[in-house]
């Protein structure tokens, strides 16, 4: 249960926030967080008050703003309703699943992105390089957490792959089920954090979150033997209070994330690549059997790998592909 009396502080608020009210906004207005989205209605959270709000906002227009989780919200104190989305710190979407016209929010204001993957043979180097382009496009910190260390005995085999993405990427193996494995975690859960969880179904998300808690609350399903993978158990984009101060944002598994106008976290994840082809002889180079490929050259000399450039050059035809398709989705206003 989340104590109606968090300061708005410990909730996230940030000067970011605070900046974009206008004096008579701030008389007439109080802000609030939203703690969970519901069909019809969203759960928020303020200075002593938490209850439900109608998700629909005061004179709204065509392509305005809709709530999504993690968002700050101005709620009109004589009406109760929604007067407008305050400007995000960042926003994670993705194409709404089948239809490919449409944007899907699924999370704002996040401080860091716990990307969950398991250490048996559900893990993939590819789906982790997928959730690192979405942060590192939307500009959140990413800390990639191998769950079910219990279940191999070589646990630093799976991280060393995890950490060989990218120099320098924050990897943490747990068990969890050991609230003291997953106290390893604190530092990034403190007062007024925020942090999100992706992963695909059966990684152990949800148990994670049980743990980070100190509850049980969220239920948990067996994975299938056949594969070792799992069936959604997160219903409802959510935000969970934890012990360390912070706040924990579980969203439904979802095993495959579409990349749409992401090319400078594709960039940033495949730098290697994008330095290569720097040294193309042709600036229109496609990296196939022309003359003078940097990239090319680079994979013969082993400096690089073609397991990897095949993945790259998937990443950004499927990030291209989708760009270049119009979708709508809610603006933010700057």
């Amino acid at each position: 249960m989340i104590s109606t009396e968090e300061t708005l502080a410990e909730l996230g608020w940030r000067d970011h926030f605070s900046a974009q009210l206008s004096v008579e906004e701030a008389d007439r207005c109080h802000p609030v967080r939203v703690m969970a989205v519901h069909r019809g209605k969203i759960a928020v959270q303020g200075v002593g008050s938490q209850h439900f709000v109608s998700p629909y906002i005061l004179g709204a227009r065509p392509g305005d703003d809709h709530p999504t989780v993690g968002d700050w919200l101005l709620i009109d104190r004589e009406s109760g309703l929604v007067t407008r989305v305050l400007d995000r710190l960042n926003l994670f979407t993705r194409r709404a699943p089948g239809d490919p016209r449409k944007q899907q929010m699924i999370a704002a204001n996040i401080d860091t992105l716990f990307i969950v993957a398991s250490c048996n043979q559900d893990f993939s180097v590819a789906r982790l390089e997928r959730y690192l382009v979405l942060a590192r496009e939307v500009g959140v910190a990413p800390v990639v957490v191998l769950t079910k260390t219990d279940l191999t005995e070589t646990p630093e085999q799976f991280a060393e792959a995890a950490r060989a993405i990218e120099p320098g990427l924050c990897v943490e193996a747990v068990n969890g089920r050991d609230p003291a494995s997953v106290a390893h975690l604190a530092a990034w859960c403190g007062q007024g954090q925020t942090v999100a969880l992706l992963g695909s179904s059966g990684v152990g998300k949800s148990t994670l979150v049980n743990s980070l808690r100190g509850s049980n609350d969220i239920a948990t399903q067996p994975i299938r033997a056949a594969d070792d993978t799992g069936r959604h158990t997160t219903t409802v984009r959510a935000m969970h209070r934890l012990a360390w101060g912070g706040w924990l944002l579980d969203t439904p598994g979802m095993r495959e994330l579409q990349l749409t106008e992401a090319a400078a976290g594709v960039s940033e994840v495949f730098d290697d690549f994008v330095l290569a082809a720097q040294q193309c002889r042709f600036s229109n180079c496609g990296h196939g059997g022309e003359p003078g490929c940097g990239v090319r050259a680079a994979i013969a000399e082993g400096a690089l790998t073609l397991e990897r450039f095949d993945r790259w050059q998937k990443l950004a035809d499927e990030n291209g592909g989708n760009t270049a398709r119009p979708a709508r989705y809610p603006r933010s206003r700057r």
